[in-house]
This record gives structure tokens, sequence and C-alpha cells, in this order.
């Protein structure tokens, strides 16, 4: 159990990562990685029956929750909207996220060389595989679920940059070279535009757009 519980303990650091796109961009009190999860599973819930395809709605929630754990280890690696922007190569994202994500998973499949699968009613020797195979599912986007899942997490972007935007919880006066190409949280929006593949996802964007549009009384440039 030591080994569980400091994994666990690991993986409670995504309460207090701040999200880096908008440390970024100066925003007062920004949310952390976690909070991001549950904006990310909560649009999974209740927006997967609106989905195109068979999106499975459990699978989606789990995925979504799985889906930046490797963030409690290697930190928030923000997408920019240009490639040439990007910090870390998406290659090399995803390779350190899955060594992550692969060893802090690892102690919940280990139960001990006396464990024994017919008397422990918890055993599972899959259960680590199980879940890195949501990430993995995830990263590929070759499934309706997949697809749908990176399509809410563009969206619960948009939607914390619309709440940033109402509550004025930045300086838009106050320039910054990592934004230096787009007003305001422009950029959250152009980053997530040309990635969406849902109808439902680009049915939300539109109307978050629309509203952010309205906060900020332009149009935004994607």
């Amino acid at each position: 159990m030591a080994a569980e519980f400091d994994a666990l303990l690991e993986a409670l650091e995504l309460k207090d990562e701040r999200r880096t796109g908008w440390v970024l961009r100066g925003i007062e009190s920004p949310e952390s990685v976690a909070a991001h999860t549950w904006g990310m599973a909560t649009l999974c819930l209740l927006y997967a029956d609106r989905a195109d395809g068979d999106v499975d709605r459990e699978r989606a929630v789990s995925m979504a929750l799985v889906h930046d754990l490797a963030e409690a280890r290697i930190g928030d690696i923000a997408t920019r909207a240009d490639d040439a922007d990007q910090r870390v190569s998406a290659d090399d994202k995803a390779a350190r996220e899955r060594a992550a994500i692969t060893d802090l998973l690892e102690p919940f499949a280990d139960r001990g060389p006396d464990s024994d699968p017919d008397s422990d009613p918890d055993f599972d020797s899959d259960s680590t595989v199980d879940v890195v195979a949501l990430w993995e599912e995830y990263e590929a986007r070759e499934t309706a679920t997949a697809r749908f899942v990176k399509d809410m997490d563009l969206i619960d972007n948009c939607l914390q940059a619309l709440k940033y935007e109402r509550e004025s919880r930045y300086d838009g006066s106050d320039g910054t070279d990592a934004f230096a190409e787009y007003e305001d949280l422009d950029e959250f929006f152009a980053t997530a535009a040309p990635r969406l593949r849902t109808t439902v996802g680009e049915t939300l964007f539109e109307g978050i757009k629309t509203r952010y549009e309205r906060e900020i009384g332009r149009e935004c440039r994607l």
C-alpha cells in the first residue's frame, strides 16, 4: 500500500499545478490542472448523448479524468496556436506523458508476490494496462469517444477563457511576449478552432465564441 499512497500523493499535485496557458497570460488565480479535468469530465457527462457516433459516456468521463494525470510529474505543457511557439514537440510530450503515467499507475497493479487472484476479489493484474489504454486511446483519437473527449478538452478551455473575460481576471493592457500576436484571450479560441472534430464540439464552440466576442466588443481572431 505504501507505493499506492506515494502515487496518490503525487497525483494530488494536479490540485496545485496551475495551467500554463493561463499563467503565461497573467490570469489572476488561474485554475489548476485538476480543475480543468473536472470541467472536462462534467462536459463529457452532460454532452455524450449529443455526440457524433457511438460514444460511451462512462468511458468518456474516465478518459477525461486520466488524460492529464501525467502532468502531476512532468507539469503542464501548453499547446499553442502556432506550432513555431511550441516549447516541446508533440512527439516528445507524448513520450514524456506515456512514461510518467505508466510509472504512476504501476503500484496499483502490483499486489506483491504473495497475492492470490483466486482469494483476492480486488486483484486485477490488468488494472494499470486498462487505465493506460484509456490514455492511449485519447491520444490516438481513432474512436468516436476519444474524438469527443478531446473536443470537450478544447471546449473547457474556451469556456474558461469566457469566464476569465467576464470576470476581468487579467490586465488586457499589459502585453506579454507569450501572446504577442493575439489580443485578449483570442489564442485559446484560435488553438481550439482547427482541432475540433465533432458536431457537438463545433456547436458549443460557436456559442461560446459568440459570447466571448460580445464581451470583448469585436470579432475573435482565429
